[in-house]
């Protein structure tokens, strides 16, 4: 199953960012070999990527659950341009994750079995 991730949200603020990278980690855990996901950040969920984020003890940290679901064999794409708008630079991104492009999201969403958009 070819699954695409499309994170819209910040990653603060709502919950919609945290929920998607939840469901992400599990279909990688229970899906074995079969789960191919891609995840793409875009808009101001393109700051869910940004390494270092300080947040309080016990909270959830959306940089750290990215980087999961890159080592547990995910794809993650970062707006380009969204991320120029919110003064991003490529090495300011977690471990997995890389600048992307317009051109990337509409080849992954032609390839991909289900799109879900958070």
């Amino acid at each position: 199953m070819k699954t695409l991730f499309i994170l819209n949200d910040p990653p603060y603020g709502t919950e919609r960012s945290y929920n998607a990278l939840r469901l992400a980690r599990n279909l990688l855990k229970h899906g074995g070999e079969q789960v191919k996901l891609k995840v793409f950040l875009l808009g101001d969920g393109a700051s869910c990527a940004k390494v270092g984020q300080k947040v309080p003890q016990g909270y959830y940290n959306l940089g750290d659950m990215l980087g999961m679901v890159a080592r547990a064999g995910g794809t993650v794409g970062v707006c380009g341009t969204c991320m120029d708008a919110r003064g991003l630079t490529e090495a300011e991104l977690v471990d997995g994750a890389h600048r992307s492009t317009l051109d990337e999201l509409t080849a992954w969403t032609l390839n991909a079995d289900k799109v879900l958009s958070f």
